[in-house]
């Protein structure tokens, strides 16, 4: 089963994802240099405080914490105490494109957390074999947003029909490591549904997904919980399906984001 990750500050809301079981809850401290990067996209980005940290860790009794921290920068060092100190489970380090990066992290985090490494740029990808053995990795978590404009790719899932994904994946599991990638949208909604989305999770064996925004709008029906539940019955339906099925989803899946990414069809 998939970890579901949410991010949020609510703490109410937090603590309904903290009921429903198989949740990772996700406080996001990101801010430098993200709303000049993602300028004119329609895509989140968080108000969450340190002081959030401690407020969502007192509700949660069975999902993990984890926290999204600046890129590094002069105050990583202070920010980790922070985050640390107030009970994350887990840090995220986003934005990174070298190796000397990842260690430089993970010598300030000294296994006090473990470090999920979000891989989002061209830069961290091609280095992939350099960082990935740096002590302390708990996961893989790949980013295709920022990483499909740093690319210079025109649709957000265009490196999962490049293959890019699966090339990350197959490092991770050389190395005995979780991953995950991406957002997921409800299972009948997204320009690459939900669903078929969620496939591609199962195909790769991917451990875990961030739930998009489209899951929780206050209001909404069907509900939060009815959505996840639509999302665990897709799972266990997808979980069902031959080699022959995976296969035929798998290119099928590709040929639509290659045409939503306008790039030629396979010959």
């Amino acid at each position: 089963m998939l970890e579901l990750i949410q991010i949020t500050n609510d703490v109410q809301f937090a603590r309904r994802c903290d009921e429903l079981g198989g949740f990772r809850v996700f406080v996001d401290l990101e801010r430098l240099g993200k709303a000049q990067r993602q300028a004119g996209r329609n895509t989140f980005i968080s108000g969450h405080a340190i002081d959030d940290v401690g407020r969502i860790r007192d509700v949660l009794r069975r999902a993990r914490l984890m926290v999204r921290v600046n890129p590094l920068h002069d105050g990583t060092a202070a920010e980790l105490e922070a985050v640390l100190a107030r009970g994350a489970d887990l840090v995220m380090l986003p934005m990174f494109t070298r190796a000397a990066e990842v260690s430089e992290f993970s010598r300030m985090v000294s296994n006090r957390a473990p470090i999920v490494p979000l891989l989002e740029t061209g830069g961290a990808l091609a280095c992939l074999e350099e960082w990935i053995p740096t002590p302390g990795l708990a996961e893989i978590y790949v980013g295709l947003n920022d990483l499909h404009i740093s690319l210079g790719h025109r649709f957000m899932f265009e490196p999962l029909a490049l293959g890019l994904v699966d090339r990350v994946t197959a490092a991770a599991k050389r190395r005995g490591l979780p991953f995950g990638f991406g957002g997921i949208a409800r299972m009948d909604e997204g320009q690459v549904s939900g669903r078929d989305v969620l496939a591609e999770h199962l195909r790769l064996g991917s451990s875990s997904v961030i739930l998009s925004r489209t899951f929780h709008r206050p209001g909404d029906r069907p509900t939060f919980e009815q959505a996840v539940e639509a999302l665990r019955r897709a799972e266990r339906e997808l979980a069902g399906r031959d080699a022959a099925a995976i296969e035929a989803d798998r290119e099928r899946i590709a040929a639509l984001i290659r045409e939503l990414a306008g790039l030629p069809a396979r010959p």
